[in-house]
């Protein structure tokens, strides 16, 4: 038999060797090693590194009150306006879930972030024993305005726009009390206003649904702690253990879902903390929580009836961790130079992560303007 070849039979045969040898050639290849963290850590850090000419990509250490704390600051522009974001918890950090949720943020803010006294990174750069005997409500507030003072001093802004999240919501409202000259505006997320009102009113939340959903295990426990927060007796910390536990399990923290490890399972990933740092990134919020959640949850912030600078509250529709509709009645009566209310419809207690592109728009919307008419932004183009 005599075979003819061709030229088109030449080009297949070619196809087919190679074909094979990649064939071959993968069958010898060692199979994928799983993903580590370190790969994917430089993949988001590349992803999100700020390479505008006048951009700033900052994570340094800065002496506050007394102590070496940890501070963030990014951003596409300097010349855009300052956001501090102060963290809830307490102990809480927002740093490490920020390459989720703030990058975009980045290309219409400065936005600076700090791991505070007894959190994230800083609890592990400070002796605990030592920093133990400063955990007070007085040291943090005080800490809080010598940061306002740092990044208004170190980015050369007369003002700055402050964002106080949950427990940062009192550092923040307490800036926005003193030094109103120094900000564009405090917005509050998860606001805390009265905090055994919003106690009693999350404890209900969560014994309703635990009857409704015949959860036996849940009714027993929360009937345990009853009266909880009856006016005068604060609860100790085991039973706002109780009280979060049932209130996160029915969406109180995360709209929709049974926790809120959805979130802080982003911070695994976070370029901004080492291996050993992520090991240990939630040490420091059981340490603050222990000097100062029950302090702050006794708390009645509605006896300030008036701010000397805007006030802009986001609060989510299903919020009952700290009680969105207290924070409503509280700014209803508030008086402020200009107040928005910004309702996120599919969120519970973060809306910067369960709606994040609301949560940007409404940045852009409500806050951004009163920097431009102070000439203290680059003008949006459309």
């Amino acid at each position: 038999m005599t075979v003819t070849f061709t030229f088109r039979n030449v080009r297949n045969l070619v196809s087919l060797l190679a074909v094979l040898t990649v064939l071959g050639s993968a069958a010898e290849e060692p199979a994928p090693q799983p993903f580590s963290r370190a790969k994917a850590t430089l993949i988001i850090a590349d992803a999100r590194k700020i390479v505008t000419p006048n951009g700033v990509e900052r994570l340094d250490k800065v002496r506050i009150g007394g102590i070496e704390q940890w501070v963030s600051i990014r951003g596409a522009d300097k010349r855009n306006p300052v956001l501090l974001l102060i963290h809830g918890g307490p102990g809480y950090v927002s740093m490490p879930m920020s390459w989720w949720f703030t990058r975009r943020w980045e290309e219409y803010f400065t936005v600076v972030q700090w791991d505070q006294r007894g959190a994230g990174k800083t609890y592990l750069l400070n002796d605990p024993a030592t920093i133990g005997p400063t955990m007070t409500l007085e040291r943090l507030v005080a800490d809080a305005e010598e940061m306002t003072t740092w990044i208004r001093k170190e980015l050369g802004k007369q003002k700055i726009f402050v964002i106080g999240h949950s427990w940062g919501s009192y550092l923040g409202l307490e800036l926005a009390k003193l030094h109103p000259e120094s900000l564009y505006a405090y917005i509050g997320v998860g606001q805390v206003t009265d905090g055994p009102e919003s106690e009693r009113c999350g404890w209900a939340f969560a014994i309703d649904a635990a009857r409704q959903a015949g959860n036996s295990e849940a009714v027993q426990q929360l009937e345990s702690i009853a009266p909880y927060f009856a006016p005068g007796h604060p609860a100790p910390l085991k039973n706002i253990y109780t009280q979060r536990r049932w209130v996160d399990f029915y969406g109180g923290v995360m709209a929709h879902r049974r926790s809120n490890s959805s979130e802080s399972d982003v911070a695994l990933l976070s370029p901004d903390y080492t291996d050993d740092e992520i090991r240990h990134i939630w040490d420091g919020n059981d340490f603050s929580e222990s000097y100062l959640l029950a302090k702050l949850l006794s708390l009645d912030l509605t006896e300030i009836k008036e701010l000397r600078c805007p006030l802009i509250i986001f609060a989510g529709r299903y919020d009952f961790d700290v009680n969105a509709q207290v924070a409503a009645e509280w700014f209803k009566k508030v008086k402020a130079p200009s107040k928005h209310f910004v309702w996120f419809e599919n969120s519970a207690h973060l809306p910067m992560t369960e709606e994040p592109g609301k949560f940007l728009t409404s940045l852009v919307r409500y806050a951004r303007p009163l920097a431009e008419r102070a000439d203290d932004t680059l003008p949006l183009k459309p």
